[in-house]
């Protein structure tokens, strides 16, 4: 069952801008000490991490969540290039030299996870070490994205990153309702509330079809209150959803610009927490298997029983106290 409250936590944060390659990036921080920084996923924003902030702080680190390139404050350029990995990686060194700091250790979920790892891989000069949550790392390479994720699909059905790849059409089902799509998303990959195995499978979309046909009805999941789905739905009625999907629009891009690190390892000390409800981390259950080789500085990795795609807020308190034992392991930042 979710281990957190319906209601969302008061936090003691401190929220800044500051500069980043595309103008400005928006944070939360909370804590001092040795620098973590918390790099969200899709949908979702800094506020993802509100459980974990204050108990990283509380074990004595500068605990720093963000949002995004493309969401809630940050700056959001037009145009799927300025989305693509490198990008989001400099933004994210970028982060750590406007703190002050030397280096830092990197925590994503969702495409974090993917942001963290390539940090860890692309600036190992600034991030010492890397999280991975519901994501595990798959080194660049392979076949091109579109591709791959086209041959998903099938006759009556569209993967959802093909179906997010023409610029507008997601918006167009998303935005009349960002609310109500948010709920049905979260819903449809939180352990409580997915769909039955046997129903429709809600990453693909029907030929002719939305998204949100095949998204459960009906209750909230129990990680999220009607208080935590106001302040996602509030930054995406602000913003719009454009910001957000250009990430999966940059992939092929990704695949361009990192061709030169293809098969690639992260050295640095990893951990990798995933949901055994989530298809995110089985669907890449050989990933996990590579670790040995694709992240050969790995300390420990978990798979949680009973929990879906959203972990850091399905299982705050497993979370947290992983997070928290694997950073203690940790060799002294220089």
């Amino acid at each position: 069952m979710p281990q957190q409250p319906a209601a969302p936590p008061a936090l003691d944060v401190i929220h800044r801008l500051v500069p980043s390659p595309a103008g400005r990036v928006h944070l939360v921080e909370q804590g001092s000490g040795p620098l973590v920084l918390l790099v969200h996923g899709f949908p979702e924003s800094w506020y993802s991490w509100r459980h974990q902030l204050p108990v990283l702080a509380a074990a004595g680190y500068r605990a720093v969540a963000v949002d995004v390139r493309g969401y809630g404050r940050s700056s959001r350029p037009e145009g799927a290039d300025a989305y693509r990995m490198r990008e989001l990686v400099e933004d994210a060194a970028a982060v750590v030299r406007a703190l002050g700091e030397e280096s830092a250790v990197v925590v994503g979920h969702d495409w974090g996870s993917g942001i963290a790892a390539h940090s860890a891989l692309l600036r190992p000069d600034v991030f010492r070490a890397a999280g991975l949550l519901s994501v595990p790392y798959a080194p660049p390479g392979g076949p091109r994205p579109s591709d791959l994720f086209a041959e998903l699909g099938g006759g009556d059905a569209e993967f959802y990153v093909s179906y997010f790849q023409e610029p507008g059409r997601a918006e167009a089902e998303i935005e009349p309702d960002v609310r109500g799509w948010l709920a049905g998303f979260y819903a449809a990959l939180s352990a409580d509330t997915m769909p039955a195995p046997d129903a429709p499978d809600p990453h693909f979309v029907s030929r002719g079809g939305t998204l949100r046909d095949r998204f459960p009805g009906g209750r909230l999941p129990g990680w999220l209150g009607a208080g935590d789905l106001d302040v996602y739905a509030g930054e995406f009625e602000r913003t719009g959803m454009t910001g957000a999907l250009n990430r999966y629009r940059a992939l092929d891009r990704d695949w361009e610009d990192l061709a030169g690190h293809a098969g690639a390892p992260v050295r640095q000390p990893s951990l990798f927490i995933g949901g055994a409800l989530d298809a995110s981390t089985v669907w890449m259950s050989d990933a996990v298997k590579a670790f040995p080789d694709t992240l050969p500085g790995l300390v420990s990795s978990h798979i949680l029983d009973g929990c879906g795609h959203w972990v850091q807020q399905e299982r705050p308190e497993d979370v947290n106290r992983l997070l928290t034992e694997w950073l203690a392991a940790l060799p002294a930042a220089d």
